[in-house]
């Protein structure tokens, strides 16, 4: 029986950490060893030699003699909470004993309460033990390791060891590491609350009080709690005008921090003035006067009032009415065959003027009288004569105006007369021809220019009507306003007119309000039916009136401009943020027959699951409306965009003022930010500052910082590098180090510089900058060398090394951009890379349907441009749509030779003729 019994004793779970692979060992309880009914088993493969005992209960009959001990329930970890002793239980079957071990010693056996039962479903019986664990026994070992328990299960078939549960003082301190501020913000403004619990076991869980009522987030989405316990109101609204308290809590105790008073404040702004009051006197000098009211909004919570004047007086001068008066009577008539003879008077001493009162009483008087020339004689045949010679008078006078009628209507239904500028038939279009052909390829013709263009006269309002057809409606645009009934007259200009007439022009037409000053980011040309190409120079933005866009016979001007974001309200909502530039081009009213492409920039790293993207365009009313959802079924044929790494192109048929929008969809969103610096280039004095620029990565944005820095005297002092902001609603955070302490040093007085998450994210601020105060302790000292980094809180970072001599270290003034050469307008052929004749040879050899697939399809798939092939389908020819986003794609330095590949790999167009328009 006893070697039987040995063979069979075995440890499950694991032993202690003595024991070695392939042997076992009971630890046994010293008071096991005295109790009758056990029997001493011996164990196999002592690794000391020495011979080990366990006691085991005596065997149960049947099957459970051959069971190992299972644990129904293990010790778990406990907290204690004060002084209150903490319960640990364990439950075995089938088992004969069950102790407890602390911290690698046995319990007592009188510490141990057990119960004895039996499992009704297999038989087996159960036991189950407690123990109860104190503070002081916790509090003897504190500070050497954590303590714990585990159950140690016997019978007869081996031993079997539970889970270690590890008992805890609980505890939370009642001071907060970092507790919320009272702050005042403009609304619309992000809001950070930060918090950092007091100390304690188990963790303490944060909640946030609004005047004592618990926050949600999930009730309100303006709410976020980030990771690290602080309060995020994205923008902030009156109604989050309160008291927070960030409390914290766990099993032992709730802490309070100190209330923080958040005021959300609104600063007033200013309505319409009123119009201008009557004079103050009817008749002499007065004055006149105007007013307007802080109400827009009205300053609430502190805000600032509006600056200015409510009132504004003029001087009026009224001139005084002037009663009529009549003059003296005339001298009677001679008395006249009707027996009457009259007088005549005249209301002209004075005549009324400035409103005076018209004179009263008859202007003639006559009266009867009697002479020999008074006879009643019958009218004779002098009379009828008089009478047939009037008849024929009022005949003459209707045929003459019939005929000037007609006249008119003939001269309206050619040319119409209203022509502002007359030199369009000497000063317009200069010839522009393609390359003489060749004696072997006779159609490659001079193109003449079309010398019977006239003026473009629109007449009307410009706004869109309601009952208008659906497929042209007129372009939208707050720079759109009506021009009611009166007539709207585009003039004819050369090419290379000077900006400032251009603009004078302008400044007669009702949209020119809304328009930007100058013409440092205008471009504008003069086009007729062969198209032609604006650019507004070192900003990517451009222009494309492919040909045919303009109707024959019609001359527009056309202009591009460039918006700076404080010259333009764009409203944003919830995650929305601004991608690109906001550009006009125009006049409104312009009625394309083709879609022109209208070029520009972004800054917006693409993907469909983050990001959801819109092309806004401003109404007549001002207002900005979602004209297409990029990567959505475009609900009109009047707009299309093409999205590509850094630009988009967008087709449009209306001319107007656009923009690109995007919503996050996730917070891995991220836009393009780039990061510049700049330094004086000259430095005078001992204080030397170094200015780093955050800006949306679009050309035109890093023009505008270029301009700036130029005014300032700066100097570019490192290579520009790319960072990825993401919607991670995390501040950027800017920081200098490494600089040598033996020659400069930092006059910051903090770790780092930050800017808001929303500053950045909005996009309505286009650039931002922090800068770094140094200070030389020498002014012999002309070497800097230093690291800064940029980097997003829980995000993407960049570093700059600087390394340079600030008295004349020009090597990164490569970076800057080179300023564009050519013409910011290019008209007719010129502006094209593909020959005109070229470019109608291959559209009407692959806009047809090929009988192996050979047609503008090819094409698109050759250009990559498959994608887009349902919009090309929707236009009249396709093949032209495709060669004119090659235009825009590729103007100026596309490879004509690519292109001619595509087409000759389609089957349908012989290639050499591209090598011969560009020999």
């Amino acid at each position: 029986m006893d070697g039987r019994v040995g063979e069979g004793c075995r440890t499950a779970g694991g032993g202690d950490s003595g024991e070695a692979q392939g042997h076992w060992r009971v630890a046994v309880p010293p008071w096991v060893m005295s109790q009758p009914g056990h029997v001493e088993v011996a164990e196999p493969h002592l690794p000391t030699g020495a011979q080990q005992s366990a006691t085991v209960a005596n065997p149960a009959s049947g099957a459970s003699s051959d069971l190992l001990p299972h644990f129904q329930l293990e010790p778990e970890d406990v907290y204690i909470v004060k002084n209150k002793a903490v319960s640990l239980a364990c439950r075995a079957t089938p088992a004969t004993q069950i102790y407890f071990k602390c911290n690698g010693e046995w319990v007592h056996q009188g510490d141990h309460v057990t119960q004895h039962s039996t499992d009704r479903s297999t038989g087996l019986p159960v036991m189950e033990v407690r123990i109860e664990v104190t503070r002081q026994q916790v509090e003897k070992i504190f500070g050497l390791e954590e303590y714990w328990c585990q159950c140690v299960a016997w019978s007869s078939s081996g031993t079997t060891k539970s889970q270690k549960a590890f008992v805890r003082i609980a505890y939370l301190r009642k001071n907060f590491e970092q507790e919320p501020t009272a702050r005042e913000v403009s609304i619309e403004q992000g809001i950070v609350l930060p918090c950092r619990p007091p100390e304690g076991i188990p963790p303490a869980e944060v909640e946030w009080l609004r005047n004592e009522e618990l926050v949600d987030p999930a009730l309100d989405a303006n709410v976020y709690v980030t990771p690290e316990h602080s309060l995020v109101l994205r923008q902030a609204r009156l109604a989050d005008t309160a008291n927070y308290t960030c409390v914290a809590k766990n099993i032992v105790a709730r802490r309070r921090s100190a209330s923080a008073a958040i005021t959300v404040y609104v600063n007033g702004g200013w309505s319409t003035w009123t119009q201008w009051s009557g004079c103050s006197t009817s008749c002499g000098r007065g004055w006149q006067k105007r007013s307007r009211t802080c109400t827009n909004p009205t300053p609430l919570n502190g805000g600032a009032f509006c600056e200015g004047q409510n009132v504004q007086k003029t001087a009026c001068t009224t001139l005084c009415p002037v009663d009529g008066a009549w003059s003296e009577w005339s001298k009677w008539s001679e008395c006249g065959a009707e027996c009457t003879h009259w007088r005549s008077r005249e209301c002209s001493e004075p005549a009324p003027r400035n409103g005076g009162r018209d004179c009263h009483g008859p202007e003639l008087d006559t009266r009867n009288c009697t002479s020999e020339l008074c006879t009643h004689a019958a009218p004779g045949a002098e009379d009828v004569a008089l009478y047939v010679g009037l008849v024929a008078v009022a005949v003459c006078l209707v045929l003459l105006l019939l005929v000037g009628v007609l006249v008119y209507c003939r001269k309206k239904g050619g040319l119409d007369a209203d022509v502002a500028d007359s030199s369009i038939l000497t000063a317009g279009f200069q010839p522009v021809s393609i390359k003489p052909s060749k004696a072997d390829n006779p159609s490659l013709l001079t193109i003449q220019p079309d010398l019977s263009t006239t003026t473009m006269t629109y007449q009307g309002s410009l706004c869109p009507r309601q009952d208008g057809p659906a497929k042209l409606q007129l372009p939208n645009g707050h720079l759109l306003s009506p021009l009611g009934a009166g007539r709207h007259t585009l003039h004819h200009s050369s090419p290379a007119a000077e900006g400032a007439d251009f603009v004078a022009r302008l400044s007669t037409q009702s949209y020119f309000r809304s328009l930007p000053r100058g013409t440092n980011n205008m471009a504008y040309g003069t086009f007729n039916f062969l198209g032609g190409r604006l650019m507004i120079p070192n900003t990517g933005i451009s222009l494309l009136i492919p040909p045919d866009a303009i109707p024959r016979g019609k001359i527009y001007e056309v202009y591009l401009t460039l918006h700076k974001q404080e010259e333009v309200r764009l409203p944003l909502a919830g995650c929305q943020t601004l991608l690109s530039p906001i550009v006009s081009c125009g006049p409104p009213g312009v009625l394309l027959t083709r879609p022109a492409i209208l070029a520009m920039g972004h800054c917006v790293e693409a993907s469909a699951e983050n990001w959801s993207i819109r092309l806004k365009k401003q109404s007549c009313e001002g207002t900005w409306e979602d004209v297409l959802q990029l990567g959505a079924e475009p609900c009109t044929e009047l707009y299309y965009c093409q999205l590509e790494a850094q630009a988009c192109y967008v087709f449009t048929e209306q001319l107007g003022r656009f923009a690109l929008v995007g919503e996050s969809l996730s917070m891995a969103a991220s836009k393009r930010l780039k990061l510049v610096l700049f330094a004086p280039a000259a430095c005078p004095s001992l204080e030397y500052n170094i200015r780093v620029y955050c800006l949306s990565d679009t050309q035109d944005v890093l023009k505008e910082v270029i301009q700036l820095e130029k005014q300032l005297g700066g100097q570019l002092i490192g290579a520009p590098r790319v960072l990825h902001f993401k919607d991670s609603y995390h501040n950027l955070r800017l920081s200098i180090h490494d600089m040598p302490s033996s020659l400069w040093k930092s006059k910051l007085l903090a770790s780092y510089q930050e800017i808001p998450f929303y500053h950045i994210w909005s996009g309505l601020q286009p650039f931002l900058h922090c800068t770094f105060t140094l200070e030389r302790l020498s002014t012999s000292t002309c070497e800097l060398a230093c690291k800064i980094w940029v980097w997003q809180v829980e995000g993407d970072g960049q570093s700059f090394t600087v390394n340079f001599n600030i008295a004349k270290d020009t090597r990164f003034s490569d970076w800057l951009v080179p300023d564009e050469v050519g013409t910011p307008a290019l008209v007719g052929p010129s502006a094209f890379k593909i020959p005109f004749l070229i470019r109608q040879k291959i559209i009407s050899s692959l806009d047809p349907p090929g009988t192996r697939g050979a047609d503008w399809r090819t094409l698109a798939q050759k250009l990559n441009l498959d994608s887009h092939l349902s919009f090309f389908a929707s236009k009249a020819s396709p093949t032209a749509m495709i060669l004119n986003l090659w235009e825009a794609r590729h103007f100026p330095n596309g490879n004509l030779s690519q292109l001619a590949a595509a087409v000759a790999e389609v089957g349908k167009q012989d290639g050499a003729l591209f090598s011969e328009a560009e020999c």
